[in-house]
Parts: C-alpha cells; structure tokens; sequence
C-alpha cells in the first residue's frame, strides 16, 4: 500500500485541480458559446442591407468627416485606459487598462447582434428600440430601410451604417469611464457580464430616450448634443453605486499614481478624440460641427487653466495630474450643448462646472465612499452639472417657453439618474450572483495584474507602496 501512495496522491492532486478547474472555466465556456452562437447567425442569417446609393442623399464629404469622426471616438477609449492606467497603483496598471480595451471587443459585438436595435430599432412606446428591427445588423446599409421610417427623422446624409458605427463608440466608452471607480478589486469576468448587462438595460435605454426620434425625453425636447446624459451622467451615477455596493479597498497606504505620463497621454488622447465625439455629433461636414469643434477646444483649455489655478490658490504646486483631470471635465462640461452654445458660453459653462467638480472631488474625499479615480464627482457631476447649464444656455423651440425647456431637463436628469442608480445596483447585485464582483483580499494585496491575468506591469510591481511598507 505504501509503494502507491505518491501515485493516489498525485490522481487526488489531478482530480482537485480538475475540479478547481471546471468551476473556474464554465463561466468562460458560457461566453464561448454566446460567440459560436452569433457566429452560427451570422452565417444563417442572409444580409438584406442595400448597399446602392441610388436615388440617396449621400454628402460624401460628411461621410469623409464621420469615418474621421468616428476613428476618433474610438481612439478615445485606449486614450481613457492610458488615462486611468497612469492613475492606480503599479500592481494594477495593466488590469485598469485592460477593463477599458476589452469593451471595444465586447460591446462591438453586441452592438452589432442586437444593440443598435434596443438603441435605435423602431420604437416601443418612447422607451426602447425593438432589437429585432436591426438584428444581426440586417438593413443596416447605405440607407434607413423600409419599414423603418422613423429614423428617417434624422435626415441622414451618411449610410446608417456609418452612423450605426459612430453610435457604437458611444456605447463602448460608456462603460470603460465607470471601471474607474472599482479600480484594483474586481473580477475580471465579474466586470464583463456587469459590462455586458450595462450595455442592454441602462445605455440602449438612455440612447433611446434621448437620440432616438419618437423617445421620450426627445419628445420633452430635452437637449444632449453628444452624451452629457447618455454617456456621463449615468456612468458616472453608475460609478458612484458601485463604490458604494463594493467598498473600500483593503490598502490603507497611500495611493501613488504608477505612471503620471501615462494619464498626459490618456488625456491628450482624450482630447483629440473628444473632436469627433462632439464634433462628430453634428453628422455631417458643416458649420455646427465646427462649432462643436470650437467650443470642445476651448472648454478643454479653460478647465485645465481653471483646476491648476484652484490647485495654487489651494497652496498646491501645479500638478501634470491636476493639468489632465481639469482638461477632462472641461471637456464632460461642454458635451451636452457643444454644437449649440456660444465660444463666451463655452468658457463660462468650463469655469463654472470645473468649481462644481473640484468641489465635488474634495467633498468625496472626505467621505468613506471609495470612487479610486473620481468618476462620480468629475465625469458624472460634469455631465450632471453640464445639462443643467445646457437647459440654461440652449433653447431652441417654440413648442414650449423657455422655462419648461429648463424644467424638462431637471426632469431628465432625475429620471435618469434615479433609472441608473436602481438598474445598476440591481445589476451589480445580479452579477454579484452570478459572480463575486470583489476579489479576494489576498488577490486584491498581490494585485490584479498577477491575480486576474498572470501579467506584471514592468518591475512596478516591486516598488509598490504597500510592499514598501511591509519591509
């Protein structure tokens, strides 16, 4: 009996790690099966999208500035993953990247099979788009298809195609801005079914309230020029309840960013891609998209001035960190009235959401809620703050005075706000299910680089501060 024992030791061993094994891959053959499944679809189903500009409105110089537009926007979430990669601590820079990479994987592809159908299908009482109206991207093409008239309110003078790939950026940076918020402790599985639940009952939503010609709060004649409420109102809200369901970190050492030019990089990045995020909201090649392009700019370089100059007013010396975040919420500050507001408008709407912002930032900072990298009181109260600013600065109607408009878009944001603070905490808790959301404490003290993806971040990791700290 003894001779045997190494071999029935070593099969108990096999068998543990079989076991360990299977638990910790099934979530990963589910999500391998959702692929295979749209892949079989994609083959089963025939494309019925015309293709032939014949008798279309097609402006080819704003199809050339859209395609431009659109690259932009795109660049603007590798841009934000530099941005909060530079932020956290070294043992957790590529897992904070990566949360945002991996959403131009994901969403792209939900996008495609069903989400610009709940987005921008035909409508479902003001509400949602019915996603089987674009299945699969079927009729989605050089034109609006028939039986699909009522995105033919838009006067499109782009393939919808183009268009339906200009949308898609939105929703794929939308949930890359709230990872900052449970940056360095989260399961990265855990994060992409929230990621992928997100995407399907609070973004397709919104959108469809508000880009979508028969939504309700576009019918309320409520203004969002790029994403003030669909992007950062309710990522940031999104943010802050997830600071708040998931805690605070374990590390009680002090949080030295790893890579400040990292955040430089992610925030030029943001800025140039923030041109055709606004500017690309125009749809077209003409005198607004300029505008926006204007006004983008110009909050941009007022904010940055605005937070350095409260930073040295504060005793503080000026900082390339407090330089990155102004410029960020001057740019979340002008989204939502980008194309509409003037250039004197723009620097005024920077100056006062930048001092909302900071104090904001300052006021959590004293609280226990753990939002890492500030999503809530920079991206969420500047889009927030920003909407109120825009139902000041743009009224653009007859159909009702001046002040409904301004009241329409306090209503707006209270429904969406209050919508994305309970469907997000019903998701994360439904996740949470699924998945444990929070990793370990031990995985959270090794870091998230080794712990969720066996990878290391240069010889940064060595040089932790909490590994300092226990020498």
């Amino acid at each position: 009996m003894h001779c045997h024992t190494p071999f029935f030791n070593t099969i108990a061993v096999i068998l543990s790690c079989h076991k360990n094994y299977t638990v910790m891959k099934k979530r990963w053959i589910i999500l391998t099966a959702f692929i295979l499944l749209f892949a079989l679809l994609g083959v089963v189903i025939p494309e019925n999208a015309s293709w032939s500009t014949e008798g279309e409105s097609i402006d080819y110089a704003s199809v050339a500035w859209m395609i431009t537009a659109t690259i932009f926007v795109l660049m603007m979430t590798p841009g934000l993953s530099f941005f909060y990669g530079g932020m956290v601590r070294a043992k957790n820079v590529i897992s904070t990247m990566l949360q945002s990479f991996i959403a131009m994987g994901i969403i792209s592809v939900i996008w495609v099979v069903f989400g610009f159908g709940l987005a921008f299908g035909d409508d479902i009482g003001g509400f949602i788009g019915n996603p089987a109206t674009y299945f699969m991207f079927r009729g989605v093409g050089a034109h609006v298809p028939a039986g699909a008239e009522n995105l033919a309110a838009l006067n499109l003078t782009i393939p919808l195609a183009l268009y339906a790939l200009f949308q898609m950026k939105f929703a794929i940076i939308t949930p890359s801005l709230i990872t900052g918020s449970f940056a360095e402790r989260v399961h990265f599985s855990a994060y992409l079914v929230f990621m992928c639940l997100f995407c399907v009952f609070v973004y397709c939503p919104l959108a469809h309230w508000t880009w979508h010609p028969e939504g309700f709060l576009n019918k309320l004649y409520v203004k969002d020029f790029a994403g003030g409420i669909v992007v950062h109102a309710s990522s940031g809200v999104a943010a802050l309840v997830g600071a708040i369901f998931l805690g605070k970190r374990q590390s009680h050492a002090p949080h030295r960013p790893a890579n400040v030019p990292f955040v430089l990089l992610g925030a030029a990045m943001l800025w140039l891609g923030w041109f055709g995020f606004n500017g690309g909201s125009s749809l077209g090649a003409n005198v607004q998209a300029v505008k926006a392009f204007l006004n983008t700019n110009t909050a941009c370089a007022t904010a940055m001035i605005v937070w350095v100059l409260f930073d040295c007013l504060r005793g503080h010396k000026p900082s390339a960190m407090g330089a990155a975040v102004g410029a960020v919420i001057g740019l979340v500050a002008i989204t939502p009235s980008a194309g509409w507001v003037s250039v004197g408008q723009s620097i005024c709407i920077a100056v006062l959401t930048t001092s909302v912002c900071y104090i904001a930032v300052h006021w959590k900072n004293k609280t226990s809620v753990d939002d890492a990298l500030d999503v809530f009181p920079t991206h969420g109260v500047g889009g927030i703050f920003g909407t109120v600013l825009t139902g000041i600065f743009v009224y653009e109607t007859t159909e009702i005075t001046y002040f409904q408009s301004f009241i329409h878009h306090i209503l707006a944001l209270v429904i969406v706000c209050g919508y994305t603070f309970v469907v997000t905490f019903l998701l994360y808790w439904i996740t949470n299910k699924m998945i444990p959301f929070r990793v370990s404490e031990e995985n959270e003290t090794i870091g998230l680089d080794k712990s969720q993806h066996d990878e290391i971040y240069g010889m940064g990791m060595f040089f932790d501060d909490e590994a300092k700290d226990s020498n």
